[in-house]
C-alpha cells in the first residue's frame, strides 16, 4: 500500500471522480493523478485539505504522515521513493534491467557516474545492503545484452563493474540472466517486482517521466508476464556468465 492508494481508496469510497475531487481541491486533474500513481508527494497541507474535500476526518493525513513524512529525508527521486521500502522487506526480488546494471549489483564507481550526486549515491549503496541480511531475498534478475556494452564512465570502470557481476552471480539466491539483442513481446521498459512476507506484491516500473511504484494487481500481473517472456527467452545463468567474461576480454580489456 503508498500514500497514493490510500487517496485512491477514499476517493472511491467518496464516489467521485479525480476531476471533481481536482475541482474541489482547485487543481489540475493531472495533479490528482499524479498523487494517486506516486509519480509525485504532496505536501502535509494539502493532504488536510483532502480530508476536507472528502470528508474523510484525518484519514488521508495520518496516510501521509505513514507513508510521506519518513521519505522526506530519503536519498531517492519521488517516483522511486516507496520502492526502497518495499525492496528492503522483500522476500524476493524480480527485476529487468534495458539501459544499466541493476541498482542492487552496481559498484560504487559504476553508480558514481549515473546519479546526479553523493546523497543519491548514498542511497543506492544503502539499498545494497539488503543483500547482506542474514537470510536475504532470492533476487532473480535479467538484463539486456546492451547493458553489457554500454559505456558508464571509463574501460576501467566497466570492467570492475562486470567481473562484480560475475562475482555475485555465483552467490547462493542469487540468479542473473541476460536477454540477447532481440524483441520480447509485451516487455516495455525496466522494472523491479518485490515480494513481501504476505506475498503482496509492489512493482516499480520506469517510464518517460522517471517511473511509477504501485500494487495494482493488474499492473503487478502485466510485468509479473514480462518477466516470466524474459526468462523463458534469455540465456542460461551458466551461459550468461561466459557472454559477460567474453564482453569483458573483448571490450573492456
Amino acid at each position: 500500500m503508498s500514500f497514493g492508494q490510500e487517496v485512491r481508496r477514499r476517493r472511491k469510497r467518496a464516489r467521485i471522480t479525480q476531476d471533481e475531487l481536482a475541482e474541489r481541491l482547485n487543481v489540475v486533474r493531472s495533479y490528482i493523478s499524479q498523487i494517486e500513481t506516486g509519480a509525485t508527494q504532496c505536501r502535509a497541507d494539502f493532504a488536510a485539505r483532502i480530508d476536507v474535500a472528502l470528508d474523510t476526518g484525518d484519514e488521508v493525513q495520518s496516510a501521509w504522515r505513514e507513508f510521506i513524512e519518513p521519505l522526506q529525508e530519503e536519498k531517492y527521486p519521488t517516483f522511486f521513493a516507496n520502492f526502497p521500502r518495499a525492496e528492503q522487506n522483500a522476500t524476493m526480488i524480480r527485476a529487468y534491467e534495458q539501459s544499466w546494471v541493476y541498482g542492487l549489483f552496481q559498484t560504487k564507481a559504476y553508480a558514481s557516474v549515473l546519479l546526479r550526486d553523493e546523497n543519491e549515491l548514498a542511497g543506492r549503496m544503502e539499498r545494497q545492503t539488503v543483500l547482506e541480511r542474514e537470510r536475504p531475498p532470492l533476487v532473480c534478475v535479467v538484463m539486456s545484452e546492451a547493458v553489457l556494452y554500454t559505456l558508464v564512465g571509463s574501460s576501467e570502470v566497466m570492467r570492475e563493474q562486470l567481473e562484480y557481476l560475475i562475482e555475485v552471480s555465483q552467490r547462493d539466491r542469487i540468479h542473473i540472466q541476460i536477454a540477447p539483442f532481440r524483441f520480447y513481446r509485451g516487455v516495455r521498459g525496466a522494472f523491479h517486482i518485490a515480494t513481501q512476507q504476505d506475498r503482496k506484491e509492489v512493482t516499480y516500473a520506469a517510464n518517460a517521466l522517471g517511473g511509477e511504484t504501485t500494487s495494482d494487481p493488474v499492473r503487478i500481473a502485466q510485468v509479473s508476464e514480462a518477466f516470466a517472456t524474459l526468462q523463458a527467452q534469455s540465456l542460461n545463468e551458466l551461459d550468461s556468465r561466459a557472454l559477460i567474461r567474453k564482453v569483458i576480454d573483448e571490450r573492456w580489456t
